[in-house]
């Protein structure tokens, strides 16, 4: 049985941004619908409606660790039944991730996606309304959490948005069982019972948010196994 007392630190398959092929574009397209299936989406989109309540004006949103892009296509959809105008920029590492994001998307002029390393010095001097990272944060160690949050407070104008997973033993082996139940490819298989392991209790992400020296925040678990964390200006 792991140890759930404390964050793993091994890397996951999906952590190498050469990864490319086949196998990534099945994992991308499993991802997409674990996300649908078990609420992660919604997680961000309720978040979103908590910031922007009945704002007007044009909003810009910055989803970092794109992935797949679902994401930045689900906060489209729901804008679009609220005549909501925004603009969502999907950015990842990984090449492959951004042109097989921008293929999901060619029905969507509101996204745009780029290759881009997050905390290169280009990219840290820009500004967005709001930032978010959906199943992101797991990758990263507590300092580089920190680091992050900190960069993320300040290149966002009203605040910023993490959906990610709550480390508990009822959410690794639900993931287990999932991945066996549908045959998904290997990379799911290896990357989403780790992904659980690398994840956070509670006290994990209020330690991160102390360091990083972020008070105004508001943080609630959500099924299935979800934080929302909602980090205002």
């Amino acid at each position: 049985m792991p140890d759930f007392s404390r964050r793993d630190e091994r890397e996951e398959l999906m952590d190498d941004l050469n990864l490319s092929g086949d196998a990534l574009a099945q994992n991308l397209e499993e991802l997409e619908v674990i996300n649908k299936r078990l609420g992660g989406n919604g997680v961000v989109l309720d978040a979103l409606g908590k910031m922007l309540g009945k704002r007007g004006e044009a909003v810009e949103i910055v989803d970092l660790g794109t992935g797949g892009g679902d994401l930045p296509r689900a906060i489209v959809d729901w804008a679009r039944k609220k005549d909501l105008p925004l603009r969502v920029i999907g950015v990842d590492a990984n090449p492959f991730m951004i042109e097989f994001s921008r293929n999901k998307a060619r029905d969507y002029p509101e996204i745009a996606f780029e290759t881009a390393d997050i905390f290169s010095p280009e990219f840290q001097n820009r500004t967005f309304d709001i930032a978010l990272c959906s199943l992101f944060c797991h990758h990263f160690s507590d300092p580089a959490l920190a680091h992050l949050f900190q960069q993320m407070a300040a290149q966002s104008r009203l605040g910023f948005i993490i959906n990610d997973l709550h480390r508990n033993r009822l959410a690794w082996w639900g993931i287990r069982f999932l991945t066996w139940l549908f045959r998904g490819s290997y990379l799911v298989r290896h990357d989403g019972p780790l992904s659980v392991l690398r994840a956070f209790k509670r006290q994990d992400l209020e330690a991160i948010l102390q360091t990083a020296g972020l008070n105004n925040y508001e943080l609630k678990w959500k099924w299935a196994f979800r934080w929302q964390l909602i980090v205002r200006k």
